[in-house]
Formats: C-alpha cells, structure tokens, sequence
C-alpha cells in the first residue's frame, strides 16, 4: 500500500477545531484512573479519592499560645500581684490541680490550659519570686480574659469538612492528615502514560551529533510535564518514519495496561508523517485533527477502546504547549480533578508590544512578574513553534488573540500559568 498517496490529499482536508470543542470532547472521554488506599508516609503528590473530615475538634483542648502562667482575670483587679505557682505544666501534661484565686500554673507553648484559667500572661512580663520556700510569680500588668489561649475548635470542628476529593496532597495537606490520624488515606492512582516520539532524524541523548540528525529531547520534556500533572511516564522506544512499524507498535501500546498513549512528531502534512497517517487509517475515533491555535495546530487527538491517544508536534514548543493545553486537563480529570478545563488563567498587562499577525488564537511562552502591585507578562525569546532554549524559563502562556495589526504595550491579556511553574 502506498500510504503516502492515499493520505496526503486527507492530511489536507483537516477541519479546525476551537481549543474550547476539543479540550471538551476530551474531557467527555476521560475514564478516572482508579483508586487506592496508600500509606500516608507516601501520599505526597497523589490527589485525594475521598472528603476528609475533622476526626476531633482542632485543637481537643485548651492550648496555651505563649511561654508563661495561666491565670484567672479576676486575679489582675490590683496590680502589682503575686500569685503562688501551683503546677509545671510541660507540652503533653494534663494538668491536675484547677487554678484558683491566688493561684498560678506554669505552662509551656502548645500545652493544656488547667481548669479555671481564663488567660495566659507572657513570660516576658512576669517576675519570679518565692515566698517562705514556695514558688510566686509576680505580675505588672493586667490581660484580657481569653489572652493567649486557643479554645477548642478555634481552626476546626469535629466533622468539619477540611479537604475535598481531588484535592492534591501537597504539605499543608500532609501536616493536616498527619494530625487527624489518619495513617492511611485513599487516593487516585497516578495514570500511566507511554511516551513515544517518532521520526528517523531523532537520536538517543547519548548519541553524539551527526549530520542532520538532532537529540530526542521531546520525550523528557513531557515526561516532566506529565509529572507536574500528577502522573507517570513511561519512556518508550522510539519510531523511526516506518508506518507499519509504527502501527504495530502504536496498537500494541494502546492495547497495553497504560493509561495513555502520547506520540510525539509525525502530525502534520508531510509525506512521512505517520502519525498523521495513522489517524486516518486506524480503526479507533478521531476526535480532531486540527486546532484553531498556534503554534501546534496539527496537534491531533483521538480514542481506541476508551483510551485516549494524543499525537502532539515534533517542534518542541508546540508539543510543549499542546501537552500544557490539552493533555494537561485529561490527566487532572483522571485524578477527579472537576474543573480539570479552568487551568486558572488570569489577566495581566503586556508587558512590549506584540507585533505578530495571526489569523488564530496564539499562545506565546511568557514570563509572568510583578511590579507595583500589577501583575505583568512579557515574551520569552523566540516565539517559534521550533524554539526549544526559552522553554527553561517561561512560567506561563500569554494568550494573544487574532489580530492583524499585533498588540500594544499595557494591553490586558489572558495568561495560563503552567504546570510547574514556579511562581
């Protein structure tokens, strides 16, 4: 069979579709990866299968917020006052004796206010003293009631509902977990993803240079962003431009215990892109082919017995961006992420003037920053779908609508941050 032929006339015949209509026929596809229940030691990084709620009030007891004395008000009417210190009360120690008129108990940060207390004062304005061989504290200054002391409750109620289902467990989450007891939580499984870059110009990253061959560099930089994703790569071995090697290859991957299959070059117009080619041979669905968007518009997406398949470009940043846009969401969504679409774009002021012409939205590498207190977004060198170095910096995608005449300097723009931004 001459594939060649009897798919370039196809290839050409590719109808866009908005970033909007395809990010949505994805997500209507999207099967959630599972559940486990794992130790909590390594939930780090997992998102949460199930809402977590307070197991007991936080804090269960009164809590000293200071270093110093628990005391009763109604003590402070006179100043100064000495009271007779009746207890030590280390972190961990319930206390035994009630503070009473006249009384005092020492007490540590973070330890359990003894009955009859109603502040604590400050070790820093008390004075010791000792009184016929018994210990005083002699104080200055008087304190509201409730001074220094955590009531119970005070961050959390018993069944108050802390964390949601598709949450990630980052270390706020961890401490909170930690605290509440629970030793094990249940969580989404991390999906797997099988990475593969085709194209016979391609190197292994040991291989020295030669000719006109280049480094594959692709399949790190999305086993990276499929990380930030919350997911697992699989490295693949690579295929050169051999369409039935790479049918073969493509089915057996799909056919895998893999969540995913991502292909990286081979999606566009040309005689030996195959993976262009296998889109319109296969026997799976084809969800789109082409985007309205730039760069990456041949980026290509499509369903083999429930499983997605996404073949991105082969020019590192438009496989960068395409992976950032559309891959993205589905792995959130596989992990009950709900608003997997909202990647939480915001608005920022341009920074320099745009003066590209584009007939389709663009999506530019951009370094987001602040200054004065407003959020401003300028480009990241070489706005080329080829350009690899200004990927290592940009923090973001600057959002640039079509326009024929480019945009000005302080324009309002819509910016996506990306996965694993630092800002």
């Amino acid at each position: 069979m001459n594939i060649h032929k009897e798919t370039n006339d196809s290839k050409l015949q590719r109808k866009a579709v908005t970033l909007g209509d395809a990010q949505q026929a994805l997500l209507e596809r999207v099967h959630q990866s599972g559940t486990v229940k794992i130790a909590l030691a390594d939930a780090a990084g997992y998102r949460l299968a199930e809402n977590i709620r307070a197991r007991e009030a936080i804090p269960h007891f009164r809590r000293s917020g200071m270093d110093g004395y628990a005391i009763r008000t109604a003590d402070l009417q006179q100043l100064p006052v000495m009271l007779e210190v009746i207890e030590q009360l280390p972190c961990g120690t319930v206390p035994t004796k009630t503070v009473t008129s006249g009384t005092a108990s020492r007490i540590m940060t973070g330890g359990m206010v003894p009955d009859g207390a109603d502040a604590v004062i400050m070790l820093e304005m008390t004075e010791e003293a000792t009184e016929a061989g018994r210990p005083y504290v002699k104080l200055r200054k008087a304190v509201p009631i409730g001074a220094n002391i955590s009531p119970i409750g005070e961050e959390a109620r018993a069944q108050e509902l802390l964390l949601v289902a598709g949450e990630t467990i980052g270390p706020g989450q961890m401490a909170l977990l930690s605290a509440l007891g629970f030793a094990e939580v249940r969580v989404h499984r991390k999906p797997l993803v099988a990475i593969v870059s085709t194209g016979s110009e391609l190197l292994s990253i040991d291989d020295p240079l030669e000719g006109a061959k280049i480094r594959n560099s692709n399949i790190y930089m999305l086993a990276a962003q499929v990380r930030a994703c919350g997911a697992e790569p699989l490295f693949v071995e690579h295929i050169a431009d051999d369409y039935t090697n790479a049918e073969n290859m493509l089915y057996k991957l799909l056919a895998s215990d893999v969540d995913m299959v991502i292909a990286t070059g081979g999606v566009s117009v040309g005689d030996y892109d195959i993976i262009a080619d296998f889109f319109l041979l296969w026997e799976g669905e084809t969800l789109f082919n082409k985007i309205a968007m730039r760069p990456g518009s041949p980026t290509s997406a499509g369903v083999w017995n429930n499983k997605l398949f996404f073949g991105l470009s082969g020019n590192p940043a438009a496989c960068f961006i395409g992976c950032e846009l559309l891959v993205r969401p589905v792995l959130l969504a596989m992990q009950g992420e709900h608003k997997a679409a909202d990647v939480q774009a915001h608005d920022a002021f341009l920074a320099a003037d745009y003066n590209k012409v584009n007939a389709y939205p663009r999506y530019v590498r951009g370094i987001r920053y602040f200054n004065n207190g407003l959020v401003y977004v300028k480009q990241e060198g070489m706005d080329m779908s080829s350009a690899l170095v200004t990927l290592k910096d940009a923090n973001c995608l600057i959002v640039i609508p079509p326009t024929k005449t480019g945009i000005k300097a302080g324009t309002l723009v819509t910016v996506i941050p990306l996965a694993a931004a630092k800002l």
